[in-house]
């Protein structure tokens, strides 16, 4: 094995044991479901960027593995699970005609399938009671903020990007 290979995928390993942890964390604060998995998406973000997109996808699947496993936050989990890999296809989003729509439509179809799998198929009937209790438009509202949310992620990926690309020029 040549010997940058070995740094990026010890580099990959230890980012993968940080993001670990962070998810793990996500049962101390009640936001921290959504948050845990974006600051997740940014420790991503800098793999992708340091290390190419193989070790990236292959720090996506071992982080999605561990977090269904350890995480006591079974939902923040799953958000990562659907939607962590957004760092890695983000540029070939950018590069589509339409880019905007193309966000969208990922995130509500992923939003939308997490849910779905969670209530239905894994049986978490208190994710389908808080929805409820919230009533059909704080849920609506909660859909929209997510969408607001992923473009704030969207920026703040664009512009770690933008610094990792001056900096290797």
């Amino acid at each position: 094995m040549k010997r940058g290979a070995a740094k990026k995928i010890a580099f990959g390993g230890v980012m993968a044991a940080l993001a670990v942890v962070v998810m793990c964390l996500g049962t101390m604060i009640p936001v921290a479901t959504f948050v845990c998995p974006m600051i997740c998406a940014m420790i991503l973000a800098l793999v992708h960027g340091l290390t190419g997109t193989r070790v990236a996808w292959a720090w996506y699947g071992a982080v999605s593995i561990l977090s269904l496993l350890l995480a006591p936050e079974k939902e923040a989990a799953a958000v990562f699970v659907f939607l962590g890999y957004y760092p890695i296809v983000k540029p070939w989003i950018d590069r589509r005609r339409l880019p905007v729509v193309w966000k969208l439509a990922l995130f509500n179809i992923s939003i939308f399938a997490m849910y779905s799998l969670l209530i239905r198929l894994f049986g978490m009937d208190q994710i389908l009671a808080e929805f409820q209790e919230l009533g059909t438009v704080m849920t609506v509202v909660t859909l929209a903020l997510g969408n607001v949310t992923l473009f704030m992620l969207d920026v703040l990926l664009g512009r770690l990007g933008q610094k990792m690309s001056r900096r290797k020029g």
